[in-house]
């Protein structure tokens, strides 16, 4: 999300599923204003989007290009990070564009050359123009590098008649949980100007869609292991009861109540899944705070995680939910579980179970 869509885009109503450039946010200095006063907000960058032909003599290659404003577009975008040759855009930059290193290889082209950009004007005439390519970048996702062209924004809105409009406003925070806890005063700002909203889950569906899924899976996954090791343990458990007929036998004749034997044993087994799940905890919680520094690396991968625009590293995070949610479920299990054995010491007669084999 931050390499190109941002956490959030404020757009005009219909933009999504028709972008067009007479689609516009018409000078949009105060809105950027007011979003950056939204709590969780830490930029917002305007943008202006279209198609257009890039060309170099013979060669022809149709692409995606955004205007951006340079210094706010770094606070939203990670693509200025992924540049391999040359540099990223700059303020006071005037025909300069920076292009994937798929667009650069089909039109055999490098940091320094020109390239004619043919397109269509927001007011129907023939936008054109020569452009220096002053950087070049790798995502690792060949359909952004072969597709996407950025040209500063001022150039953009001068060569397609824009005037001071832009078509989006990209928004971005320290974490994508803080602009979702802001969407409601987002989508108010948005109202007022007559725009809509779009989070993360409009912005990339199909992401959307994979993690909901592995969720789906994750959660049945999790929850069929801690099935298991609950009847693991409690069949466990009842052969211990079994075994120790003879020592509850003994203890009746001797005066103890069936009442208390019984006690005796659910403390027994509720101590044992407590320091069981407090053991499991430590020992999970040190090997993701290992993994969340070094990472967990998924050799081969590369080309299934450039889809998402993912790197192949991940690094999971430890939080309060994921490190005991497992283990207090299978010990609170454990605690309702050990009635049954409770119950069955408590059937016991001294006689027949000190007979007990």
């Amino acid at each position: 999300l931050s390499l190109i869509d941002g956490f959030a885009q404020i757009q005009p109503t219909g933009y999504s599923s028709d972008p067009d450039l007479r689609k516009a946010i018409v000078r949009p200095q105060g809105l950027m204003a007011q979003l950056n006063k939204v709590p969780g907000v830490t930029a917002a960058a305007p943008r202006g989007t279209t198609y257009a032909i890039f060309s170099d003599g013979p060669r022809s290659y149709g692409a995606a290009v955004f205007g951006v404003d340079p210094a706010r577009e770094t606070k939203v975008s990670m693509l200025g990070a992924t540049i391999v040759a040359g540099r990223y855009l700059k303020t006071g930059d005037g025909a300069a564009v920076v292009i994937g290193t798929g667009l650069a290889r089909n039109l055999r082209l490098t940091v320094g050359g020109k390239l004619t950009m043919l397109g269509s004007a927001r007011d129907g005439t023939v936008a054109a123009d020569v452009l220096t390519i002053v950087g070049i970048f790798s995502t690792g996702a060949s359909e952004i590098d072969r597709q996407i062209v950025e040209m500063p924004l001022s150039r953009f809105q001068a060569d397609f008649a824009m005037g001071q409009s832009v078509n989006l406003i990209a928004v971005s925070g320290r974490r994508l949980g803080d602009i979702e806890a802001s969407l409601p005063s987002l989508r108010a700002v948005a109202e007022r100007h007559g725009l809509v909203v779009r989070d993360w889950t409009d912005l990339e569906p199909g992401l959307n869609d994979v993690i909901l899924l592995d969720m789906s899976f994750s959660t049945l996954m999790y929850v069929s292991l801690i099935v298991i090791v609950v009847f693991i343990i409690l069949n466990t458990l009842l052969m211990s009861v079994l075994e120790r007929t003879r020592e509850f036998g003994m203890l009746m004749a001797i005066g103890m109540r069936p009442k208390r034997i019984g006690r005796m044993i659910w403390l027994e087994l509720t101590y044992l899944a407590a320091i069981g799940a407090m053991l499991g905890s430590a020992a999970g919680c040190g090997i993701t705070a290992w993994t969340a520094i070094h990472g967990i690396a998924f050799p081969g991968a590369e080309a299934l995680f450039s889809q998402w625009h993912m790197p192949s590293i991940l690094f999971p995070e430890l939080n309060l939910v994921s490190a005991l949610a497992g283990p207090c479920v299978i010990a609170l299990a454990i605690a309702i579980a050990g009635f049954v054995p409770y119950a069955r010491v408590r059937r016991l007669e001294p006689v027949s179970a000190m007979r007990a084999t």
